[in-house]
C-alpha cells in the first residue's frame, strides 16, 4: 500500500475516502454553498407548474432539468421553455436525445449491456447527439445534459472552436456511472462543468470528491425509485458542509417512470413536477431546522446557464 499512497499525495488526490468530512473551501462564483434544482421537467406545462408552486411556497429554484431528450421536444416546446426559465432568471438543462437503450440496439437492453447506460454506441449515434445540442443551442438553451464521456470532449471541442456558446454549460447525467474522484477528475479536464454523482454516496466519498473536484457536484436528496429512491433530508447540512459547491436535487420516490414524456403523461408530469417543489421546501426546512448557516445564490446569477 506504501507505493500507491505515496503516488496519490505526489499527485495532490485523497489517500482514501476521507472519514474525516473536511469542510469545503469551495463555493459557486457568487460565494454560494448550494443551490436547488427540480428535475424531470418534461416540457412547458410541467416547468410552468414547477415555477407556480415554488411561488406559492416562496422557494427559490436555480435549475430545472429534463430528461426525456432535446429530440422529444418541438421547436415551440424548446423556446417556451427556454423563456420560462430566461424570465425567471433559472438554467434549464435540457437532455441530450438518443440514448443506448433507444438507439434500436440489443447490448443496451441485456442484463450485463446495461453496463452502456445512456451512453451513445457508435460514431452516427454520437453524431446524432452533437446534432441534439446543437439544436437546442440554436433555439436558446445554454445547457445540457449528456451522459457520454465522448459527446461531453467534443462539445468541449466544439465550444473552443466557437462552433457553440462558450457560455454553454454541461452537466454529467447520473446515469454515467462516475464511480471515483478520478475518473471525475477527467470529465472535469475533458470540458464537464458539473457533475451529479450516485445518489447514495457516503459523507466520507463526496468529501474525497471535493478535495479533488472544483466543478459543483449534483447530488439526489430524494433520488427517483430508478436510482434507488434514497431519501437524506436529514444529512442535508453535512451534505452542504462538505459537499460545496452543491445542487441539491429533490426527485420524487414512488412516481411513475415518464421517460420519455409527451402529451399523454402530461398529466403526471406537472402532478409529479409540483410535489417534486414540495420536497425540495421540505427540504430546505430541514435545512433550517439544522441551525447551520449556509449561502445559497439569487436567480439569475451569471454562472447559471439561464436561456437566450
Amino acid at each position: 500500500m506504501g507505493h500507491v499512497q505515496q503516488l496519490l499525495r505526489d499527485l495532490g488526490l485523497p489517500e482514501g475516502d476521507r472519514h474525516d468530512l473536511p469542510t469545503s473551501p469551495h463555493r459557486f462564483p457568487d460565494g454560494a454553498q448550494y443551490r436547488v434544482e427540480i428535475p424531470s421537467v418534461e416540457g412547458p406545462a410541467a416547468l410552468q407548474a414547477v415555477l407556480d408552486t415554488a411561488r406559492s411556497f416562496g422557494l427559490t429554484i436555480h435549475r430545472v432539468s429534463q430528461g426525456s431528450g432535446i429530440m422529444l421536444l418541438t421547436d415551440a416546446d424548446i423556446r417556451e421553455m427556454g423563456r420560462l426559465g430566461r424570465e425567471a432568471g433559472i438554467e434549464v438543462c435540457l437532455f441530450v436525445g438518443p440514448r443506448a437503450p433507444w438507439e434500436g440496439s440489443a447490448i443496451p437492453l441485456t442484463p450485463d449491456g446495461k453496463i452502456f447506460g445512456w451512453r451513445h454506441l457508435g460514431m452516427d449515434q454520437l453524431t446524432y447527439g452533437y446534432n441534439d445540442v446543437e439544436r437546442a443551442c440554436d433555439l436558446g438553451i445554454r445547457s445540457v445534459l449528456p451522459a457520454d464521456e465522448g459527446l461531453i470532449w467534443l462539445v468541449n471541442q466544439a465550444r473552443q472552436r466557437g462552433l457553440l456558446p462558450k457560455n454553454l454549460i454541461m452537466k454529467g447525467s447520473a446515469l454515467m456511472g462516475v464511480a471515483n474522484p478520478i475518473g471525475i477528475k477527467m470529465l472535469e479536464d475533458a470540458g464537464l462543468n458539473t457533475i451529479n454523482v450516485a445518489s447514495d454516496i457516503s459523507l466520507a466519498r463526496l468529501a474525497a470528491l471535493r478535495q479533488v473536484l472544483s466543478i459543483p457536484i449534483d447530488l439526489y436528496i430524494e433520488g427517483p425509485d430508478g436510482l434507488g429512491g434514497f431519501t437524506r433530508y436529514h444529512e442535508l447540512a453535512e451534505i452542504v458542509r462538505v459537499g460545496a459547491p452543491i445542487y441539491l436535487k429533490f426527485g420524487l420516490r414512488n412516481a411513475p417512470n415518464i421517460y420519455p414524456s409527451g402529451i399523454h403523461l402530461e398529466n403526471a408530469a406537472i402532478s409529479t413536477g409540483k410535489e417534486r417543489v414540495r420536497r425540495a421546501f421540505i427540504g430546505m426546512e430541514h435545512l433550517a431546522r439544522s441551525g447551520a448557516q449556509f449561502s445559497t445564490s439569487n436567480t439569475g446569477v451569471a454562472d447559471l446557464g439561464i436561456p437566450e
